[in-house]
């Protein structure tokens, strides 16, 4: 006999993990499926920032992605000090604040353009003193923004921590099959444990596909278009080695220049990722020639390093697509993406700080949950692990 569920969902990456805990702590009784390991591909590769808005309002106007956002940054930092739900208390922080700097004229641009587009997250002007020692030779001003940078692998384990039981990992190309109607309309989901060959067939009320890159499969199993969604791609840089924590945007003009945001990696070297516009930029380049454009790069931003500072540092590089809703004109979405087909819901966030603006909306759609679950049933079954950051993988 088939299981009833009130909610199916595919995808262990942030978006899927916040909605299990939401629809959890509702009542909803709800399972997760992830392929590979939770937050595999955007969320750990991601830098971990949880942007104010201002990003992306360089150019002086109010965007719609800057008004999408500006609330957002204090919700999450409620959830990082356990203050709010879902309780991300666990997660590590990198830092509290990204520097800020360029030109004068720029700088004193951007705490006014902050103030005039009421973002909660503004940038203020530091004194010299307060500079940290890499922005010690700038000639512009610098500034500090209160965006708060994550560990997304940890931030992950966080989401994850509490409904271990829930979540099962089963590969969507051979242990998934989906019996549909008519498309868009899944009357039931055989699920097939890659361990055991134990098998499960599950009857959610809604299913919702959270998978990233993974929504285009899913969708075209469920006999859905796959022209909902669009690829950006980028090429990311690293450095590893003996280089100052330091998170931070250059601006230049109306884009971001670079964006520095640093960690630590198992043995305790400190790793810069190195994204914004050269990460745009790197796409069309091998992973040489990104390295080298990205060293040209640091050298001009920042005065204090030196040729033989980078010289003693480790280069490495990662592609990533990111997976976004359609836009008629390939352009990054405003806002979290969600559309309804049937009995199917497919989510695109656009973010990391969009996800709860995303789950919010997939919530508003769901019925009430109707259903009761006995998890002892999948004790045995597959659970997946947390996904390692780039790094671990990327460096010879």
């Amino acid at each position: 006999m088939p299981l009833p569920l009130d909610t199916l969902i595919l995808g262990g990456g942030a978006c899927g993990l916040w909605l299990l805990d939401d629809l959890t702590r509702r009542g909803y009784a709800a399972l997760l499926l992830e392929s590979s390991a939770l937050g595999a591909g955007q969320t750990v590769a991601s830098q971990g920032i949880i942007h104010g808005g201002l990003k992306y309002s360089l150019a002086g106007l109010v965007t719609d992605s800057a008004d999408a956002i500006k609330h957002l940054p204090a919700l999450w930092r409620d959830c990082l000090a356990g203050r709010a739900q879902p309780d991300l208390s666990s997660t590590k922080i990198r830092s509290d604040f990204c520097h800020l700097w360029s030109t004068d004229s720029i700088m004193s641009r951007l705490g006014k353009l902050g103030a005039s587009l009421a973002l909660q997250v503004k940038p203020v002007s530091l004194p010299r003193e307060q500079w940290p020692a890499l922005l010690r030779d700038c000639t512009g001003s610098v500034s500090q923004l209160d965006e708060q940078v994550i560990s997304p692998p940890s931030f992950i384990a966080a989401l994850a921590q509490h409904h271990r039981d829930r979540i099962l990992k089963i590969d969507a190309n051979v242990g998934v099959k989906f019996i549909t109607s008519s498309p868009g309309h899944i009357s039931e989901v055989h699920c097939t444990d890659p361990t055991t060959g134990t098998s499960v067939n599950l009857q959610p009320t809604t299913i919702i596909f959270t998978a990233g890159q993974g929504n285009e499969m899913l969708r075209q199993r469920a006999g859905l278009s796959t022209l909902a969604m669009q690829r950006r791609p980028l090429h990311v840089c690293m450095a590893r080695g003996p280089l100052p924590p330091f998170n931070g945007h250059c601006i230049d003009g109306s884009k971001t220049r670079i964006t520095i945001t640093s960690d630590v990696d198992f043995q305790g070297r400190t790793i810069w990722q190195l994204g914004g516009q050269v990460s745009e930029d790197g796409v069309k380049m091998d992973r040489a020639q990104l390295i080298e454009h990205v060293q040209r790069e640091l050298l001009a931003v920042l005065p204090a390093l030196r040729e033989n500072d980078l010289a003693q540092v480790e280069w490495a590089t990662y592609r990533i697509d990111r997976a976004e809703g359609a836009n008629r004109h390939g352009q990054r979405p405003a806002h979290a993406v969600v559309l309804t087909e049937g009995n199917v819901l497919t989510c695109w966030p656009t973010k990391l700080v969009l996800v709860p603006q995303a789950v919010a909306q997939i919530v508003r759609q769901l019925p009430e949950p109707s259903h009761a679950l006995d998890m002892k049933q999948f004790s045995d079954w597959a659970k997946p692990a947390v996904a390692l950051p780039p790094w671990e993988m990327s460096f010879a």
